[in-house]
């Protein structure tokens, strides 16, 4: 487990540190801070793996509704400035990013 003081200004995964759990949800965040670290920002060396199979984009469809997978694209797209799987795995998380399991669950959809 990760422990940080808090921080001014600090928000992101795991949240703004302002004590209310419910403006933490993945749609909140990436409303205040993105939809993802674009590439041109990032800190880190070496490149995130993007993920994409034919079992996420199944379990997409079967448990995300179409009103909330379309919003999660339109802020991907918006923000990311990019298209196909970058854009579908960025809505995935949009869709599923409170559940932590949501990628294991997601090869279920064999």
């Amino acid at each position: 487990q990760i422990e940080m003081p808090k921080q001014p200004g600090h928000d992101g995964v795991c949240g703004n540190f302002n004590g209310n759990e419910g403006d933490d949800t993945t749609q909140a965040i990436m409303e205040r801070v993105g939809a993802r670290v674009r590439p041109s920002e990032c800190l880190l060396s070496g490149h995130a793996l993007i993920e994409w199979t034919p079992q996420m984009d199944k379990m997409m469809r079967a448990e995300c509704s179409g009103n909330t997978r379309a919003a999660g694209h339109a802020k991907c797209t918006q923000y990311l400035g990019a298209n196909g799987n970058v854009v579908n795995s960025c809505t995935f998380d949009y869709c599923f990013g409170m559940n932590v399991r949501a990628r294991k669950h997601a090869k279920t959809y064999a």
